[in-house]
């Protein structure tokens, strides 16, 4: 997150005393400035220009906020350009956390800090109107590499979080590289910015790897540039990671320190062994409660796959049913368009997103405004929301472990293995594509055998 020069954070705290803007939204306010200057540093959007506030809305609309807190941030930053024009001459330039400043306008010449500890912030790069200085290129260049890596990820329909983080290791490339021709970039290159995150960045081995495969990625399908022989550069190991595992009884605490639809969610993500947002992207005909069986489609790597339902839970489950169902009768007679639907089902089928099956399955508590339709539709339960609510279950329920939701899966994985399932069936409920993957639960319970231990001479 940027933060906000001083001058610029006082002037903007009078300028809400002026406008009579009440005290209670003054921190919304101010927090919304801060995301959208630092919206503007991430996405080489010029912070002092008003044309950044309509693509700083979409993105908003994409992180499905309500229109309440669209609305509020409009007004907040349309606070900030009235100051500006007021103030010509006010410092606006941001600086990331652990990164450089944003360069002024105008300016081509971007020079990488050394990485904090943590590389969550994106490097910064060069804003789209910088000009050439140096040897160094303007961001215009850069920004069709940007929109290269975005097509080529899409076309292999790959996940938006790779796409989140490929594009953030390549913005960290870029800054390493001081905003370098993307012509001139070699196989060096990338063995010096691997060093440099290992040595002087000490970043983990995962990310290690992650930055590497970005790189990767990069080269041989955006820039179709040859990688070179990277065989010399030290691959960091991934040690292995014992995942942590809840007793039934520790699941059973946990769900009931949660309130609804919260507790339903864990019961399906311990039950059915689900990720996160597995769940979360359930629909109304992913249940076959006649048969007991859920179908979760398009799963880790846009697998499917079917898991036996929780006898258990199948009456709350009717229950929820019926309560989705009455809300998806109250949006229909406000004239609301129903629920979002993925890809382009909706251009094949029309008001495919009113019919009640594809009503999701833990649907959102408010609706999300479409900007380009000008219609409201209903989002499914955030992951963030569940996350919190989980946090909160494990602290009433004073468990000294590590939990998330994720724990719930682990802990799913290791009760079928204590229960003496084959590792091959525990494997297909998981969705892995290799055994091995589904291997690590064997470190997670105590070593049996039937029979009694004897050396091999007594045989």
């Amino acid at each position: 997150m940027v933060n906000i020069p001083t001058a610029l954070f006082t002037k903007y705290s009078i300028l809400l005393s002026k406008k009579s803007v009440p005290v209670s939204v003054h921190n919304n306010y101010k927090k919304w400035l801060r995301y959208y200057l630092d919206f503007c540093h991430n996405y080489c959007y010029g912070y002092a220009e008003m044309e950044s506030l309509k693509h700083f809305m979409v993105k908003l609309h994409e992180k499905h906020q309500s229109p309440a807190m669209q609305e509020e941030a409009a007004q907040a930053v349309s606070l900030y350009y009235e100051m500006l024009q007021a103030a010509p001459h006010l410092p606006v330039n941001p600086s990331g956390a652990g990164s450089a400043p944003l360069p002024v306008r105008g300016e081509g010449n971007v020079k990488p800090e050394d990485c904090s500890d943590s590389l969550t912030s994106p490097a910064p790069f060069l804003s789209k109107e910088g000009a050439t200085k140096s040897g160094t290129l303007s961001g215009k260049e850069w920004v069709k590499v940007y929109s290269d890596l975005f097509a080529e990820i899409k076309v292999r329909h790959y996940s938006p979080k790779t796409l989140r983080s490929y594009s953030t290791w390549v913005r960290k490339f870029q800054a390493f590289t001081k905003s370098k021709k993307p012509s001139d970039l070699n196989p060096s290159d990338v063995k010096d910015f691997i060093r440099f995150l290992a040595v002087q960045c000490r970043v983990s081995a995962s990310s290690q790897n992650q930055a590497f495969n970005a790189l990767l990625f990069l080269y041989r399908q955006v820039l179709k540039t040859d990688f070179g022989d990277q065989s010399d550069n030290v691959r960091a190991r991934r040690t292995r990671y014992i995942p942590v595992v809840l007793s039934r009884a520790e699941v059973d605490s946990v769900i009931g320190n949660l309130n609804y639809p919260y507790d339903l969610v864990v019961r399906l993500l311990y039950g059915c062994g689900l990720r996160l947002f597995e769940c979360m992207k359930l629909r109304l005909h992913n249940f076959n409660l006649d048969a007991g069986i859920l179908t979760v489609h398009d799963g880790k790597g846009k697998k499917d796959r079917t898991v036996p339902l929780p006898r258990s839970i199948i009456p709350q489950i009717k229950t929820h049913i019926t309560y989705v169902t009455e809300l998806h009768q109250k949006d229909l007679d406000a004239g609301y368009a129903g629920a979002f639907v993925d890809g382009l089902l909706e251009k094949k089928y029309k008001n495919i997103g009113k019919d009640l099956i594809w009503q999701w399955f833990f649907p959102a508590k408010t609706l999300t405004l479409v900007p380009d339709e000008g219609k409201y539709r209903r989002y499914h339960l955030h992951e963030t929301h569940v996350n919190k609510a989980i946090r909160r279950a494990v602290r009433k329920a004073k468990i000294l472990k590590r939990v998330s939701s994720h724990t719930f899966r682990h802990s799913f994985a290791t009760h079928l293995l204590q229960a003496n399932y084959d590792i091959r069936t525990i494997q297909e409920m998981l969705g892995h594509s290799d055994v091995r993957t589904t291997m690590i639960y064997t470190h997670t319970i105590k070593s049996q055998t039937v029979k009694e231990v004897k050396s091999p001479l007594d045989f």
